[in-house]
């Protein structure tokens, strides 16, 4: 059997940009999605802090070093700029792996920068 667990989360990050003009996904600076374990076009569940939505998409690179949480496409009418969000990876595990795991968690500061993982 397999269990789903958290396998990526980056805690209460702050949108930079939502543009609905897009044709979909949310865009993570690269570093945030390399502390937090995450790849392009993985699928992440978002949830707002703000307003308490949540939503499934996927994972587009933005440019390392610059902060930038951007909500693109239909989501953009859901999450606004400067909403709080956690984005959330799960990935499945074997039962041996279970009793071991540890989620990759990143903390930010008010301008995404990483405090803690």
């Amino acid at each position: 059997m397999k269990r789903n667990l958290l396998k990526s989360k980056l805690h209460c990050v702050h949108v930079t940009e939502a543009n609905v003009e897009y044709v979909g996904s949310i865009g993570i600076d690269e570093d945030l999605m390399k502390a937090g374990n995450i790849a392009p076009y993985e699928k992440v569940l978002v949830a707002d802090v703000n307003n308490g939505r949540r939503l499934e998409t996927y994972v587009i690179p933005a440019p390392a070093g610059n902060g930038e949480i951007s909500i693109l496409g239909a989501a953009a009418r859901l999450i606004k700029k400067d909403d709080i969000v956690i984005i959330m990876a799960f990935a499945s595990y074997d039962e041996e792996e279970v009793a071991g795991h540890k989620p990759s968690i990143v903390f930010v500061d008010e301008n995404n920068r990483i405090k803690q993982n």
